[in-house]
């Protein structure tokens, strides 16, 4: 008698983790390849691309992945890992970075955010070089670096008329077209006006270079978890650093509506205007700027809008802007000498997988601790337990040792995204 594996199987909206696949999206079951373990692996491995960087010359890491399994969908999520040389010292920069409607901002934010960074900590005061600095003083740098920096994506675009929205009026709808669409002359103002046309959340962490010190600065909500040993070999602790800036976040909902005496649809169903979850984040600039920056300014930017409907039902809206918020939440921790992980995690909507559940955090931890945390891991096989951090948490999340729930997130039979986009950077310190 001769027993056949099967290949497939059938899945249904509920197996699927977070909210992003519903019954609406139809019919079920949806057939799923069921794949053995080393497959399920190299597949992941292919998905996620998994990367691993040493900091400090070696002494630390950062592993990071950025997962996305419709083959159909390009992700909007970016990551960032590297050094920033402030007068011949390394800081650590890492961040996530979660784009909304496109991948315009998050590209533009992911590349100039660090870049930005390093020339407030090169233009603050000498004593930081030397590792003479408040906590407190990095902090602000840090918020300075990032307002200033979100402030700008739509001032260069207003400096092209005149520099306010006031001055906006002089211009006729044929002088902002001929201004904005100048692709034909090599395209700048028409980057800089598309860049006001999305946003991104952003989660980004600082390490000095004497790794005494690690800031957290947070825009949006992803998550920062930091991983240190407990009292046993199994026990590790657990802390989530960050908030969710977004409408589930009853503090957020109300910082908004304080903000906006009188408006009651300044959020609607915990959504900015009725239109937006995250309530901090780059760019998003119709939620920043009066509507005449949006109907005057983008709508007239080609190609741009083909149907400006769905802007307008929450234009109405915007009385008092800004609505949306570039102040970051600052989270500080001293770093001792033991071993510690912090895993950034995005996004943490409901719609994707739960990689900040404290379980699954610590059960990743233990296993990961088996391994030496600074052993380059880069060319392990996928399967092994010398596989890259970030890639194994992903792997927990999406369904841990669950093999038949993995191949349902892998392999799915649909022609859209059935979860969200997801990236975790996992960075020892």
């Amino acid at each position: 008698m001769i027993v056949e594996r099967a290949t497939h199987s059938w899945a249904y909206s509920e197996d699927i983790p977070g909210s992003r696949c519903g019954p609406e999206d139809g019919p079920w079951p949806r057939p799923y390849q069921v794949l053995e373990e080393q497959e399920l692996w190299r597949e992941l491995r292919v998905l996620a691309r998994p990367q691993s960087r040493p900091l400090s010359s070696g002494k630390y890491k950062a592993d990071s992945v950025n997962f996305q399994p419709s083959p159909t969908t390009k992700t909007q999520d970016r990551y960032v890992v590297t050094e920033l040389n402030v007068h011949g010292r390394l800081w650590t920069f890492t961040g996530v970075f979660d784009g909304h409607l496109g991948d315009t901002t998050v590209e533009h934010v992911a590349h100039h955010l660090p870049i930005i960074v390093r020339d407030f900590l090169k233009n603050a005061d000498p004593s930081i070089n030397n590792g003479n600095y408040s906590t407190k003083a990095i902090s602000d740098l840090f918020v300075q670096a990032i307002k200033s920096f979100d402030k700008a994506i739509a001032q260069d675009v207003l400096d092209l008329f005149g520099g306010s929205i006031e001055t906006l009026e002089q211009y006729s709808d044929s002088q902002i077209r001929q201004t904005i669409n100048d692709q034909h002359l090599g395209g700048a103002n028409w980057r800089k006006v598309r860049l006001c046309m999305y946003g991104t959340t952003a989660l980004v962490a600082l390490v000095d270079p004497d790794h005494k010190d690690l800031w957290v600065a947070n825009l949006g909500d992803c998550s920062a978890i930091m991983v240190s040993p407990g009292s046993t070999a199994k026990d590790w602790n657990v802390e989530v650093l960050t908030s969710n800036q977004n409408g589930d976040n009853d503090a957020e909902v109300e910082r908004i509506q304080a903000a906006h005496p009188g408006e009651p649809e300044c959020v609607i169903d915990r959504r900015v205007l009725g239109a937006l979850a995250p309530t901090r984040c780059f760019g998003d600039i119709p939620f920043k700027q009066p509507p005449t920056f949006t109907r005057r300014i983008l709508y007239n930017l080609f190609p741009g809008f083909h149907n400006t409907s769905p802007w307008e039902e929450f234009l109405v809206r915007n009385l008092t802007p800004p609505y949306i918020s570039a102040e970051p939440e600052i989270v500080h921790r001293k770093l001792d000498d033991g071993l510690s992980a912090e895993a950034m995690a995005s996004p943490t909507a409901p719609s994707s997988p739960s990689t900040n559940n404290p379980h699954i955090i610590s059960s990743w931890a233990y296993s990961m601790s088996l391994v030496h945390p600074t052993e380059c891991v880069a060319d392990a096989e996928p399967w092994s337990k010398r596989d890259n951090m970030a890639l194994r948490l992903l792997r927990r999340a999406v369904g841990g040792e669950d093999r038949y729930g993995v191949s349902k997130v892998l392999t799915l039979d649909m022609d859209e995204a059935w979860i969200d986009d997801t990236s975790i950077v996992v960075m020892t310190i």
